[in-house]
């Protein structure tokens, strides 16, 4: 597991509020007030990935600021970024005002000050998304330049932006069956991917270095294969064409990368999570009147007889007898 859960419902309920306050802290030093701070309820999973830090979190309606006199007392020099999943926020920083809602994504500077507010007025529904904090040196982008996206909304629902909204909904998501290990690889791919997408909305994309390029393609190209694993024509040279790469180079930089464990080949890869895929749907009780050959067939393998070979290589018993143990050994 990667990760500190906290939870306000582990707490006395006079003392969630504070909690949360001491939890927030750890990373992020703001003043912060609640209308629900008598009742109140929060979870937070800091997730420390070498020098970046990540922080998928959930609270009731909660003003955070960061005084002038904060910001000159002590500067940690970190980026704040939020990506908003749910409810409604409004920003005053760097000069700029704005509301933000789900989806939409923000970067502020601890340096300078900010007022982070609920955009609503008495409601109680709780705010979702996720925090990113990272030091503002690992930014290869010149600073006069950040200064221009600072407090303003970007859309984290296409491009580059939905690619790391869809990475840093997947930490959450996977958080419990990640690695330690895997800690400041996964850091790197969020700085790499947030370096990119910031330098295309400035158009300054010459300044990313050459390997920051390489492993955001990477990224693109996992992502790419993620969503089409239904289709049978996926393949290597389908794959570099919609990427506008050559075929060695998409093998290439595949290769280099810690994801593609062992020196995966691409197929190889593509092959691995469309078994996984497979496999969900096979201990999946809803799915228990679906035909194998309906799931194998949604999952890229049209012949029966080579989705079973596959699946017993990988997982050491067919397909019907996997299905079979799995929904016989479900609570």
């Amino acid at each position: 597991m990667i990760g500190t859960v906290f939870r306000s419902e582990d707490v006395p309920a006079e003392d969630r509020f504070d909690f949360w306050r001491e939890a927030l802290g750890r990373t992020r030093s703001s003043d912060m007030v609640s209308a629900h701070a008598d009742d109140f309820w929060a979870e937070l999973r800091l997730m420390e990935l070498g020098p970046v830090t990540v922080l998928p979190l959930s609270f009731l309606p909660t003003r955070f600021w960061r005084s002038p006199k904060m910001a000159r007392a002590s500067d940690p020099e970190v980026y704040h970024l939020s990506l908003l999943l749910d409810g409604g926020l409004t920003l005053e920083h760097a000069g700029r005002n704005g509301t933000f809602g789900p989806g939409d994504v923000h970067l502020a500077d601890s340096s300078r000050p900010y007022d982070l507010r609920p955009a609503g007025h008495g409601e109680h529904r709780a705010v979702r998304g996720v925090g990113v904090d990272f030091p503002r040196a690992l930014l290869p982008l010149p600073s006069h330049r950040v200064r221009e996206v600072l407090g303003r909304g970007l859309s984290g629902r296409q491009g580059l932006g939905a690619l790391l909204t869809e990475f840093l909904v997947g930490l959450d998501r996977q958080a419990d069956t990640l690695r330690p290990s895997d800690a400041p690889r996964l850091g790197t791919v969020v700085l790499d991917l947030v370096s990119a997408w910031f330098a295309q909305v400035l158009d300054d994309e010459e300044a990313l270095p050459q390997e920051t390029r390489r492993r955001v393609t990477a990224e693109r190209v996992r992502a790419f294969i993620r969503q089409n694993l239904h289709d049978p024509e996926l393949t290597p040279p389908v794959i570099a064409a919609a990427h506008h790469i050559s075929l060695s180079y998409l093998h290439r930089i595949f290769q280099e990368q810690p994801q593609g464990e062992s020196g995966e080949t691409v197929a190889a890869w593509i092959r691995g999570r469309r078994l996984e895929a497979a496999r969900r749907d096979l201990a999946d009780p809803s799915l228990c009147a679906t035909p194998i050959h309906t799931i194998a067939a949604r999952w890229g393998f049209p012949r029966a007889s080579d989705f079973t070979r596959a699946f017993r290589a990988q997982y050491g018993s067919p397909p019907r007898e996997y299905r079979l143990q799995a929904l016989t050994e479900r609570p």
